[in-house]
């Protein structure tokens, strides 16, 4: 191993739906590069990903997401050779092993209690040199006595929680994205239903997000943006009352959150961002997986929150009143990138 130019290969889960297994692994990567400039990284994207073709790295495009092709995963992991495999969210555990045998250290990425238990069963825990919680541990809660015990017996490792990762916001691209739009810091209102490929009953959720937006910026006169992500599928309808934006980079995204003076948000990764920035958010369910952990969100004074067939506008311009603004205790969620880079210097060293 080359310790000033390791080789990665990150397998995020991947589909025509969901991005966030993929943004996490992309911001790693980045960080990675600032870390390590020579290094080698490489991704396996699903080719019904429509981001496959987007990925700055070299990307292996598959006939599905990567959990699912055993066998052409670990041909690619035998050709490449990496010093590392990030499993995120993906990966069964005999793509780990084989990863093991050719002498790659192995990371498995969970972010809620089904994955992570997925993590620790033993076969698995003990072919994972590290395990990643991408949720703050007062969202996802620890890990039980039962579950410590046998990770003990075994002498496998317990998960790390990293919580939410992001990019740190710049304050200077901050305010070349306010000019390039027409915005000033702290008056206007974000908008985004996540990837932009969840779908509601009869629409895409970024539809009824971009409905939403409209009536905001209409009764309120509060400039709104919307970010309808790299999964949606349609040509962005236009407004004179609302931006709006196909995606962004993640710094891009974090310094516009940053700017913003309240938020409107899914319940995935963004919403745990913009807890850790300290930003009011009226948060909406868009996938199965999200109720749960914005009721979370909720019961701790966080969020506003609100069902997507609800009238999402009205619970934003309730929360615009500064005296309906949350508490936003200061629970200081730390940024899972710094935590997942000092973790991935170990297993290099």
């Amino acid at each position: 191993m080359d310790l000033s130019a390791p080789k990665f290969l990150f397998l995020p889960v991947s589909s025509a739906e969901g991005c966030g297994e993929y943004m996490r692994s992309l911001i790693i990567a980045d960080g990675i590069m600032d870390k390590w400039p020579n290094a080698t990284i490489q991704f396996a994207i699903s080719q019904e990903a429509s981001y496959a073709t987007e990925c700055p790295y070299f990307t292996h495009i598959l006939k599905d997401t990567p959990t699912k092709l055993v066998d052409e995963v670990n041909a690619l992991v035998s050709d490449f050779k990496p010093d590392v495999v990030v499993f995120d969210a993906s990966g069964r555990k005999a793509q780990m092993q084989h990863a093991k045998t050719i002498g790659a250290k192995v990371v498995f990425i969970s972010q809620h209690k089904r994955k992570r238990a997925r993590g620790m069963k033993i076969g698995r825990a003990k072919v994972t040199d590290s395990h990643w919680v991408a949720q703050p541990e007062f969202v996802i809660g620890p890990i039980s006595w039962l579950d410590k015990q046998k990770l003990q017996w075994t002498k496998c490792a317990e998960p790390i929680v990293i919580g939410s990762v992001f990019t740190a916001p710049d304050l200077i691209r901050k305010n070349e994205l306010l000019t390039m739009y027409g915005l000033q810091n702290q008056d206007y209102i974000l908008f985004n239903a996540g990837s932009g490929g969840h779908k509601a009953a009869t629409e895409f959720a970024a539809d009824v997000f971009w409905t939403e937006a409209n009536k905001v910026a209409q009764q309120t006169g509060m400039k709104c943006v919307m970010v309808f992500g790299s999964n949606y599928p349609y040509a962005l309808p236009t407004s004179d009352s609302v931006i709006t934006i196909k995606s962004l980079a993640n710094q891009d995204f974090i310094s516009l959150l940053e700017g913003a003076k309240i938020a409107v948000l899914s319940g995935g990764d963004t919403l745990l961002q913009a807890i850790s920035l300290v930003k009011p958010v009226v948060a909406v369910a868009v996938s199965k997986d999200q109720p749960k952990r914005i009721k979370i969100c909720v019961k701790h004074n966080l969020v506003v929150s609100s069902q997507l067939n609800e009238n999402i506008s009205e619970k934003t311009m309730t929360l615009l009143n500064a005296d309906n603004l949350p508490a936003l205790p200061a629970l200081a969620p730390s940024n899972g990138l710094e935590l997942a880079l000092k973790e991935l210097s170990r297993l290099l060293a």
